[in-house]
């Protein structure tokens, strides 16, 4: 059974690429992505995940592939001081960190002396430097240099196994820097992919005769030269943004209090939806009628030293206050809620917004409530 796992497979050169691996026999696709995608094939598999903080032991589910193809990045052409820390984290995160920590799940598999495939899509701005798009450049350089370096391990391990390190330029036909997804303008690409992944290439740069072939030349011969001339290209082109608009901001607020499996499950769950999650606390329970037992700058202690919390705040009364403070993508919250008379409001007011409310189905775990009552009983 041929099976292929495409990480970002949802959209643009990922999706093109499931196409065709599905136009070449392959029995199964598993595509990995936050966003659900747009093809409609029982020999689709589709498992949500997102790179900012996925627990990559996922990935041990999926060892009976032959093939891996990664395409997940992303970045922004802009002028470094406008570049959060935030972004900086993220961008080496996904780009960087979670491809090699993918790759490492199926290192053993690359190394073997059995076939096994693997795409990596880098950048040509990972290959030269490149003012005004320099966090994105550093971590595809980073990318690609580790391709290049594991490739000599597994030639000298004996393997007939490589990384194929796929570093375009602007592609048109997918979402990056602002495009539209057009799959059919990447049929000929990913065509072209699957067949240099096929014969164990290591390094492929489309239009590289055309265009790139003369771009990595005036770099090599006059590092600095290129540079300025890059620098003032893409002033001029009208790329330069001053903030990332495509960053995905999720909100939910709760007490936190006697902090148990239910609390981190919903903030987990919460951050696999956007790309910077921000969490408000209330300063006590009175709205609930409840007492607290442990003080609000405990619980705000807490919650910050999640790994999937970006923020921590001080709750407002109604969480519709908070987004003229902070402008979230996604408010969470339990599916008790669904059909109240405050949500129906919520529903209302953000109809014509770009917010969407995540009801998540109430679960049995372990509650403050069933706590309380235990601690109640005790004493």
């Amino acid at each position: 059974m041929k099976k292929a796992l495409v990480v970002g497979g949802s959209n643009g050169l990922g999706l093109s690429l499931v196409y065709c691996l599905l136009d070449r026999g392959y029995d199964r696709v598993i595509i990995a992505d936050r966003d659900y995608p747009d093809i409609n094939d029982e020999r689709i598999e589709y498992v949500k995940i997102n790179l900012l903080s996925t627990e990559f032991e996922i990935f041990d589910d999926y060892q009976d592939i032959d093939t891996l193809i990664i395409t997940a990045g992303f970045g922004r052409v802009a002028l470094f001081e406008t570049i959060t820390d935030e972004e900086i984290k993220n961008n080496f995160r996904v780009n960087a960190e979670s491809v090699i920590r993918i790759v490492k799940r199926y290192y053993s598999k690359l190394k073997s002396v059995q076939n096994f495939n693997c795409v990596v899509i880098g950048s040509i701005a990972g290959l030269v430097s490149s003012p005004c798009f320099s966090v994105y450049s550093a971590t595809k350089a980073a990318l690609c240099k580790f391709i290049e370096s594991v490739n000599i391990e597994l030639e000298k391990s004996s393997t007939k196994n490589r990384i194929l390190n796929v570093s375009p330029g602007s592609l048109k036909g997918t979402r990056f820097n602002g495009g539209k997804n057009n799959i059919e303008l990447l049929k000929e690409l990913a065509d072209e992919i699957v067949s240099k992944m096929y014969n164990k290439e290591e390094l492929f740069i489309p239009s590289y005769e055309d265009v790139y072939k003369n771009v990595l030349q005036r770099y090599y011969e006059n590092s600095h030269d290129f540079g300025l001339s890059s620098y003032d290209y893409k002033c001029k082109s009208g790329r330069l943004t001053k903030s990332d608009s495509n960053i995905k901001i999720g909100y939910l607020s709760g007490t936190f209090d006697l902090f148990h499996i239910g609390h981190l499950n919903l903030v987990k769950r919460a951050k696999e939806y956007c790309d910077y999650l921000v969490v408000g606390v209330h300063k006590d329970a009175s709205h609930k009628g409840k007492q607290t037992f442990i003080p609000y700058e405990e619980r705000v202690e807490i919650v910050k030293s999640i790994k999937y919390v970006d923020n921590v705040i001080l709750s407002k009364p109604e969480d519709i206050d908070i987004y003229n403070d902070i402008k979230y993508n996604y408010l969470f919250v339990g599916s008790d809620y669904k059909g109240t008379e405050r949500f129906d409001r919520y529903e209302k007011f953000f109809s014509d917004k770009d917010v969407k409310i995540i009801y998540f189905p109430y679960t049995t775990n372990t509650s403050s409530t069933q706590l309380r009552e235990k601690l109640r009983e005790d004493y």
